[in-house]
């Protein structure tokens, strides 16, 4: 870890640089800090590179893909930009050396430390490759090691760079001489089992110190990997069991992660998984990044090449935004900023796919691709009533529910992983007699939408299923998923808590009053005295009589009051909009005092009057 040379921008995008990490053959590494104190890994590719729209393109296409790549073991991609004047790749910053200084400052590691990254490395290329990624430069300098484990960096970045004439050459292939796969060293077409040949080729070198097929030059060593065999005679034998399948010539013969992690079986927990000499050098990164953070931020300088493409994209885009004012040509906006029509109902287009804006406009039940989840075999969508959430049932009993814009109430549930810089959360559970397991994607903040994936079922890993299918539908997500078909005047895409009248609220329900998002299209205001919800949802036309029709204002809506022994519920609803033939759009008031008899007496009044303030905004359908 360097400082910034003299003069250097301290800043690139949104974060402010604090001390080089390095460099290689694919570009420079730096340490920077986001506004929000979290510290990155942030990669500026080679200049080289930047000139080549081919690249460019490249690039652009593995990042999004490589922020999709979760687990425990892989320091997540959490920004990027592929169009700056030098592109740059943020990931999480990993505190710890490589394999390579590790095994330089101790030696060939131990046993158990070798099953400890093994298991590692097995569950990181397990992640990768269901990312639909091929790490393809797998070497001891891309393996990090922490206190509680490897991680493996630059996933899927690679390939990005393969074709660039200016920088390769024809034959050439972007790797490692000494830990590519053969297929990769003649230029072949790649599987992940060119990752797994690395793997094994990784293992060798913690336990011995040097690649399998190091030879006195780098053709030497290219042929080592293509046509000789390794001597692992001095391999112990639990580490050779493991290396060995890993480097058969043939990618058939290789075993996968998967085969790979079921012969290590369960790793036993080490508070210490390194020989000391590597934890000390951890804890000397996590000093030196101290030292650098507490540097105050140099005075204002150029910005970096990294912003200055944009900064004349924002000035251009400032100059049509002057003629579009002086002109008043609308098309103009339309065309530079993308569709932004929408009717009186629908709010301007959020350009964040994750937001609770985007949303309330997706498709649930064309989210996931039913023959996407081989886990369970080909799944059906069950009958969905509901809106942001689908259920697809599981041939073999049970189901996957998909619920956009859930809700975590109280504590946080422990991290067990993240997909782009979105940390995801487990809890497992029993409902109806059935093993259960929910997997959330959870943003920092709290206040921003969750994505939410239960799996049931009575076999089967459903834990690591539901992880599995978060990963898919998150990345659906952040592509272009299928919308909803909407009236013009559907409430759906709008905030509920915006349909009624602010001042209704605190007149029903006196008191310190909290507003908060139950789901993605019900708002909920509650008291100590009780709690009053407005929701939008889909529901079957009925030829049903319902239990009992009001009139508000001249308007015929329906009612239903429950009776408890503490007092009593009543909600109110109505069909707003036709969405086919056989369902509508139904917009649904409710109150529920917690304990005051006197107002459960008056309790569909209440709600009736929270109903008229809905109403103005939200009519019944014509």
């Amino acid at each position: 870890m360097k400082p910034l040379n003299p003069g250097e921008a301290w800043q690139v995008g949104r974060y402010r640089l604090l001390a080089s990490l390095g460099e290689g053959g694919m570009g420079r590494v730096l340490l920077g800090a986001s506004p929000d104190g979290r510290l990155v890994a942030l990669k500026q590719v080679h200049p080289g590179f930047a000139h080549d729209e081919g690249f460019r393109s490249r690039f652009r296409r593995e990042v999004e893909t490589s922020r999709m790549v979760s687990g425990a073991y892989t320091a997540a991609v959490m920004d990027a930009d592929p169009d700056a004047e030098i592109p740059w790749l943020a990931s999480v910053y990993v505190p710890g050396p490589s394999l390579k200084e590790a095994v330089d400052a101790a030696g060939p590691l131990p046993l158990e430390s070798i099953r400890y990254l093994a298991t590692g490395l097995a569950s990181a290329l397990t992640e990768i490759h269901r990312a639909g990624l091929i790490h393809r430069d797998l070497k001891p300098s891309n393996v990090l090691l922490t206190d509680d484990g490897p991680r493996v960096i630059d996933f899927g970045i690679a390939r990005a760079a393969e074709g660039n004439n200016d920088l390769t050459h024809t034959g050439s292939v972007i790797g490692s001489p000494g830990f590519m796969s053969p297929e990769q060293a003649e230029g072949k077409s790649l599987t992940p089992a060119s990752d797994m040949f690395s793997l094994g080729a990784l293992l060798v070198m913690a336990a011995t110190g040097q690649s399998p097929f190091a030879g006195n030059s780098t053709p030497q060593t290219l042929y080592n990997v293509v046509h000789t065999h390794p001597n692992l005679t001095t391999l112990p034998p639990p580490v050779r069991q493991l290396a060995e399948p890993c480097l058969a010539k043939d990618p058939a013969h290789r075993p996968t992660p998967a085969q790979l992690l079921d012969h290590l079986g369960a790793v036993r927990y080490a508070s210490m998984p390194w020989p000391p000499p590597v934890h000390a050098r951890i804890a000397h990164h996590k000093e030196e990044v101290g030292h650098f953070l507490a540097k105050p931020p140099p005075p204002p300088a150029k910005p970096s090449a990294g912003n200055k493409r944009k900064r004349v994209l924002i000035t251009a885009g400032a100059i049509v935004a002057t003629l579009i004012l002086a002109g008043g040509t609308v098309f103009a906006v339309s065309k530079l900023t993308g569709d932004s029509t929408h009717t009186a109902n629908r709010p301007p287009r959020n350009p964040d796919p994750l937001s609770l804006d985007r949303l309330r406009l997706v498709d649930a039940c064309k989210v996931l691709d039913p023959n996407a989840l081989p886990v369970f075999g080909k799944t059906t969508v069950s009958e969905n009533d509901g809106f942001g959430t689908c259920d697809y049932t599981i041939p073999a009993g049970g189901k996957v529910a998909l619920n956009l814009g859930d809700s975590i109430g109280g504590d946080p549930l422990p991290r067990t992983s993240y997909i782009g810089d979105i940390p995801t959360r487990e809890m497992k559970y029993t409902e109806q007699d059935l093993p259960a397991c929910k997997h959330t994607a959870q943003p920092p903040d709290r206040k921003s939408p969750a994505v939410g994936v239960n799996v049931q079922s009575k076999s089967g890993d459903i834990c690591k299923a539901a992880q599995e299918i978060l990963v898919a539908a998150m990345g659906s997500l952040k592509r272009n998923p299928v919308e909803l078909s909407l009236a013009e005047d559907s409430v759906l895409p709008l905030d509920p808590c915006t349909l009624m009248d602010p001042a209704t609220p605190p007149q029903l329900l006196p008191g310190k009053l909290k507003t908060e998002l139950s789901n993605i299209h019900t708002c909920e205001w509650s008291t100590d005295d009780g709690r009053l919800s407005v929701s939008a949802y889909g529901g079957k036309k009925s030829d049903d009589a319902p239990n009992e029709t009001v009139k508000i204002d001249d308007i015929e809506v329906h009612q239903k009051k429950y009776e408890f022994d503490s007092g009593a519920s009543c909600h109110v609803d109505w069909p707003h909009a036709e969405i086919n033939s056989a369902n509508d759009e139904y917009v649904q008031v409710e109150i529920l005092p917690y304990s005051d008899k006197n107002k459960s007496a008056d309790i569909c009044g209440m709600a009736q009057r929270a109903a008229k303030s809905v109403l103005t905004k939200a009519p019944v359908k014509e």
